[in-house]
């Protein structure tokens, strides 16, 4: 049940990914593969936030 609640939560984007999978119990790694599980993004970027990660790198 953790671990939906912690999906639920950082879907929206009320917990970082690594606060969700804390939340959780589990490793970030696995979190972040769970989320497929649930149809959720693994990646919450905006357009404009992607464009200035481009930007930057």
């Amino acid at each position: 049940m953790q671990l939906i609640a912690a999906i639920k939560l950082y879907d929206n984007g009320r917990l970082s990914s690594g606060a969700a999978a804390n939340l959780a119990g589990i490793p970030k790694v696995l979190f972040l593969t769970k989320l497929a599980d649930y149809g959720v993004d693994t990646f919450q970027l905006t357009e404009a936030e992607l464009a200035e990660e481009f930007r930057r790198a």
